[in-house]
């Protein structure tokens, strides 16, 4: 894990909120460095700082990170991740694209760049990642009308 990551986002708690964003049969995926992997897809989002709101987290985390302007809709699901030093609660919301364009953008919270891309994936594309490459959402669901099943609490 990069140093600065740690300095970042290690050994607290960190709340996030972040959207599922389907266009069709696929699925925004945004790919992050500096995490100890060679590669880790994962959907939007990112860190509720004190006195922001969820759905303008979502929205804000959309824009850095993708360059689309979405309106954050219903909640979905949430779920636990925690591997020391990282631990995290996500919140998932169902999201709308109103406009912008599709970009790799950046995680203004570190100086390097952890966005590597941003970009739309098929169920097939999904499932053909390593397990260790991609969110641990995807244990929970195989393709992309699963998501829309996902409810309640699961660990990642």
């Amino acid at each position: 894990m990069e140093p600065e990551i740690l300095t970042a986002y290690g050994n607290r708690l960190r709340i996030r909120a972040c959207g599922i964003c389907r266009q069709g049969d696929t699925l925004l995926l945004v790919n992050h460095a500096g995490l100890g992997k060679k590669s880790f897809w994962a959907p939007p989002g990112g860190e509720v700082m004190f006195g922001h709101g969820l759905a303008e987290t979502v929205e804000r985390e959309f824009l850095e990170e993708t360059g689309l302007v979405v309106v954050c809709g219903n909640f979905r699901f949430a779920g636990e991740f925690i591997d020391p030093p990282l631990h995290a609660v996500e919140l998932f919301f169902e999201t709308r694209i109103t406009g912008g364009s599709l970009r790799t953008g950046h995680d203004p919270e570190v100086n390097f760049r952890t966005i590597r891309q941003a970009r739309f994936f098929t169920t097939d594309e999904i499932r053909s990642l390593p397990a260790h490459e991609k969110h641990g959402l995807f244990r929970y669901c195989h393709n992309a009308d699963d998501l829309n099943k996902l409810t309640g609490f699961y660990r990642f």
